[in-house]
């Protein structure tokens, strides 16, 4: 029976599913980060490696499966994703390899079928778009530079600027202020900027501020209401837009919505993001991931071999059973 080697390769984790033809789920592991756009493509296939390793054994060796299906931070673009693809074959761990971008796994792993829209709010966002004929909408999801607004880090860069115009009175009164400060256990929002600034804090701690920002929204502060209400209309462009470059817009269709921020179901940015999809896209149906992304990967991968229905139902309900 063939198999499949299904890869999430995350900034933060890398998960891997070895999973037979007929959806059985054989083993799982995971590894440290997948970067590499930072760390460089060799030593990104080092920490798979070390996840394959971790879900087979020590003595593992490639080939690893008849297919492999790897969705990845870093492949922002096609040919990133043909690169990656080249550098797997090449390492041998499967007879074939898909590299893609890991919205697509976000996508296939929350709606019922291949085709719909997800967006994603974890450290930063993306979204995509795939047809039921298969054509595809995407954005280049590379930070500020590519029109990209939102996700864990730039909430909380956002929290801690509002926080500090508070206490200096450069802007509105805000809940903020105080929140921060007692996060980060400081007398004054300044205390938490130099620290940042002399390397005391690690900038990537300020994604710590998204349940805080979330909590004073709750409470009613019009400022901290105001950041997630420009992030709820970021989510609804983003799925929109998708949705009209492929000529969905006006059908029903799954946006699938994934990552830390929105799954999170924080009640004040959900209600906000469904009643601009009530106005935008009304006839979207919005489904809040529930399987992990490796799960997408795997269904993606069992896609390629032209695995039956059955398959994909016994590889979900190993994941919903996890869960």
């Amino acid at each position: 029976m063939r198999t499949v080697l299904a890869v999430d390769g995350g900034n933060s984790k890398t998960d891997v599913a070895l999973v037979a033809e007929d959806g059985t789920v054989l083993a799982t592991g995971r590894g440290a980060g997948f970067r590499p756009q930072s760390d460089g493509v060799g030593a990104a296939l080092d920490v798979l490696h070390d996840a394959v390793r971790r879900a087979l054994g020590a003595d593992a060796a490639p080939p690893f499966a008849d297919h492999v299906a790897a969705y990845v931070a870093g492949a922002d673009l096609p040919v990133e994703e043909e690169a990656l693809r080249e550098a797997v074959l090449a390492r041998g761990y499967g007879k074939d390899a898909e590299v893609g971008n890991d919205t697509f796994a976000l996508l296939r792993a929350g709606a019922s079928g291949p085709s719909g829209v997800a967006v994603v709010c974890g450290a930063g966002v993306n979204a995509v778009g795939v047809s039921p004929t298969g054509e595809v909408a995407r954005f280049p999801a590379l930070g500020r530079i590519s029109g990209d607004w939102g996700g864990g880090l730039v909430l909380g860069e956002e929290a801690l600027w509002h926080a500090v115009r508070a206490e200096d009175g450069r802007g509105p009164a805000t809940a903020l202020a105080r929140a921060v400060c007692g996060h980060f256990g400081t007398r004054t929002v300044e205390e938490v900027t130099l620290a940042l600034h002399f390397g005391d804090l690690p900038h990537a701690r300020l994604h710590e501020l998204v349940p805080v920002l979330m909590a004073v929204a709750g409470a009613g502060d019009a400022v901290a209401r105001s950041v997630l209400a420009r992030m709820a209309d970021e989510v609804a462009v983003l799925a929109v837009v998708a949705l009209r470059r492929l000529g969905m817009l006006g059908a029903p269709v799954e946006v699938v919505l994934g990552g830390g921020v929105l799954t999170a179901r924080d009640p004040v940015l959900d209600g906000m993001i469904r009643r601009r999809f009530a106005e935008q896209a009304p006839e979207a149906e919005l489904v809040v991931a529930e399987l992990p992304p490796v799960a997408g990967a795997a269904l993606l991968g069992l896609d390629a071999l032209g695995a039956g229905g059955r398959a994909g139902a016994r590889l979900r309900g190993h994941f919903r059973a996890r869960a």
